[in-house]
Formats: C-alpha cells, sequence, structure tokens
C-alpha cells in the first residue's frame, strides 16, 4: 500500500500471497525474498516451472490456491469490513517483525484505527492456558491493568482463558490492547469472543496474516505465536501445561532474544508445569508489572526492594540487638550472664540494657533483667527465639 492509502501493485500482490501461501511458510519467504512480491505473485499466477524447495505435488497445490485467489475481492471485503493491509516497509509496519527473517509475515490484515508501528514499540504479550484457573484469570487481569496504567500495550491471541483475561484487564484500565489472530480479522475466533474482538478493534487492533473470510486451524494457531513474540519486547506466560501453545510463543520470544517470563502457581497444579519448567531455565521469575517493567522497561525502571515490614527492633544498633537477644525467653537473667550472652563487657551491657529500658523493650527486677511484653512480640513477628 502506498503512504497515502491507496493500493499499489506490490501491495495487492502480497494481498495475493496472503491467500495462496501459509502464514509462517520460510521456503515461499525464500521465494519472496529473492523474487519480490509482484513477480512470486506472476509466477504462481501463471504456474510453469516449479520454484527450488517444495515437491511437485505441493507445487501444484500452490498453483491451485493461486488459480482461486481474487486479490481485488479480498482488498474490497476488507475495506467493507474496515480492515487495512499493512507491507513490509511501509510506516506502519512494526521493524522488530523482519526477525524473523524468511518466517516474516507477507504482510498483516488489521482492525482498528492506531499505528501498529507505533505500539509495538512499548508492548508486552500476555499469554496462558485457556482453560485457566480462578488464580490465572485474576493474575493475567490484574497483570495487564497494571501494565496497561503504565502505559505498555497488552499482546495476547483473543482465545479464553489468559488470553481473555489479559484483554480484559487492558480494557478495563483504559488502556491498549492488540490481539493477534489465527483466522481473517473479520471472524472473530472464538465466537464466544466476539464481542470481545470487537470492543478490542474499537479500543485497540485486531491483527492477522490470514486474508478476509480465513478460519482457524492447528498449525495456524502454532505460527501465529511466532508474530506475538516477534511483535513484542517480552512475553510473559501466566499458566501453561507442559503442552500448552504458550510454551511456544515464550520460546520462539527467547529465539528471537526477547525477554521471557513466567508467574509461578502451585506446584501441585498441572497447568503451572510448564511455567515451572520454564522458569527452571530461560524465563525469569516475575509477580507483579514492576517486575516486567524491570526487564522490559528502560534503564533505571527498577521494581522496588522486597522486604517485609520494618519492626522496632530493626532500628536498633547491632550491639543492642545483641543485648537483647541474649536476654532469657522467660523470667529474668543477671547482667553479668546477658554480657556472657553478648559477648561484651558488663559494663557495656548495663548501658546497653538501660537504654534498651527507656525504649520499652527490658525492664529491670532487682539484680535481674527480663523482656517486656513487647519486645517479647516483636521477636516473634522477626522470627526469633523469645
Amino acid at each position: 500500500m502506498s503512504e497515502d492509502g491507496t493500493l499499489d501493485t506490490a501491495s495487492l500482490a502480497r494481498i495475493f500471497l496472503t491467500r495462496v501461501i501459509e502464514p509462517g511458510d520460510e521456503v515461499a519467504g525464500r521465494w519472496l525474498r529473492d523474487h519480490g512480491p509482484e513477480e512470486l505473485a506472476r509466477r504462481l499466477r501463471e504456474g510453469g516451472r516449479r520454484l527450488p524447495g517444495v515437491t511437485d505435488k505441493r507445487w501444484a497445490g500452490l498453483l491451485a490456491r493461486a488459480a482461486r485467489a481474487e486479490p481485488e475481492r479480498d482488498w474490497a471485503a476488507a475495506r467493507d469490513a474496515g480492515m487495512r493491509f499493512v507491507c513490509p516497509g511501509t510506516t506502519d509496519w512494526p521493524a522488530q517483525l523482519d526477525d524473523l527473517g524468511d518466517a516474516r509475515p507477507v504482510g498483516l490484515w488489521v482492525r482498528g484505527r492506531p499505528s501498529l508501528r507505533m505500539w509495538a514499540l512499548k508492548s508486552v504479550a500476555l499469554v496462558g492456558a485457556r482453560a485457566c484457573t480462578e488464580y490465572g484469570a485474576h493474575i493475567a487481569a490484574t497483570l495487564a491493568a497494571d501494565l496497561a496504567e503504565r502505559g505498555w500495550v497488552i499482546v495476547s491471541g483473543g482465545a479464553y482463558g489468559v488470553d481473555g483475561a489479559a484483554h480484559r484487564g487492558a480494557l478495563g484500565a483504559g488502556g491498549a490492547t492488540v490481539a493477534v489472530l489465527a483466522c481473517g480479522v473479520d471472524r472473530p475466533y472464538p465466537r464466544g469472543h466476539t464481542r470481545l474482538i470487537g470492543r478490542i478493534a474499537e479500543q485497540g487492533l485486531v491483527v492477522g496474516e490470514l486474508p478476509p473470510g480465513e478460519h482457524p486451524t492447528p498449525s495456524r494457531f502454532i505460527v501465529r505465536n511466532r508474530v506475538i513474540a516477534a511483535l513484542t519486547r517480552g512475553t510473559v506466560v501466566v499458566e501453561a501445561a507442559h503442552r500448552s501453545g504458550s510454551l511456544v510463543t515464550a520460546r520462539a520470544a527467547g529465539r528471537l532474544g526477547r525477554f521471557v517470563m513466567g508467574v509461578p502457581g502451585p506446584v501441585s497444579s498441572g497447568l503451572s508445569a510448564g511455567v515451572h519448567e520454564l522458569l527452571r531455565g530461560e524465563a525469569v521469575l516475575v509477580t507483579d508489572a514492576a517486575d516486567v517493567v524491570e526487564l522490559v522497561g528502560d534503564m533505571g525502571e527498577l521494581a522496588p526492594d522486597r522486604r517485609g515490614p520494618v519492626l522496632p527492633r530493626d532500628l536498633l544498633e547491632p550491639a543492642a540487638r545483641r543485648i537483647l537477644a541474649a536476654l532469657p525467653a522467660r523470667g529474668t537473667a543477671p547482667a553479668a550472664e546477658i554480657a556472657r550472652g553478648a559477648q561484651t563487657t558488663q559494663d557495656d551491657a548495663v548501658g546497653r540494657l538501660y537504654e534498651l529500658r527507656s525504649l520499652g523493650f527490658v525492664e529491670r527486677h532487682g539484680d535481674g533483667w527480663k523482656l517486656t511484653r513487647q519486645a517479647v512480640t516483636a521477636g516473634r513477628q522477626d522470627h526469633l527465639p523469645c
């Protein structure tokens, strides 16, 4: 497509090729690189000598598809459905998709007004199990909402489970989200997400490689995942069994040099087993939006330090804490015994004990010293033997 939005011959050839070539076909990608879209389209229309890398049977299948392809009709149907076609090299093309090499999409069909290139510059993929638990749906929605509020675009596959929760989380926060489909973007799938995908098209973007009316297949779901991985700075997996398609997305992200992240779940849950396997290898454990942004964001966007609450004894000097630790949990002890336990002199121990008494940690009983109720409670909170 030319910059003024009109259809040129190269774009028309690419539209033709989306009807003939399956997404992710690296052999056809080499043909496209070697011959260009117009010459490749001409050879497929005219038939003739088979191009290298395919069998006669496969070549015949491609020619049969080419004979039925009607790019002008596809373009008219796309415009009627509010779609546009984005080609490599144009201003709206996300350059990071070029990292896919010969598996790069021929072009992308897009529903929605925002710039795909601009949105992809600050985007995170959030994927996971279709049959997710309430925990998975909650984590996905919360993570997506928090990332969206920080200005990040949430990219997912529009499916049931984690995908849908992620899209809804972003939309609910008034943020940006992109659904990458394994079918024609005028044909929402799954059908149960027709309204959700419609909302995404209104507030965000719906993207796909296949021309109008094309249906999804198992293989198309798998190759679609490479686009999700390449489009974003990193992929977060929330709940995934050992054979989950979301692991395909994560591993594609790793091969492309993107960040791979996983949210842990219960060790007894089969739906988290695939995530835990990732976390043992190439993935980084994340628990919230701050963890994700620390990885995919700009330099200096660090997650806050993780620590428990500050307890009163944390504010004491080390020498005073040693004296406090030397007191028995019950009953009293003389200053000399406390000094031996803290490995200091008796005079130093007495001075520290009077300091601790002024702070409410100890009290004196005759010649002995004992912990106050405050000190005993604080010691339990700090998991010290009190």
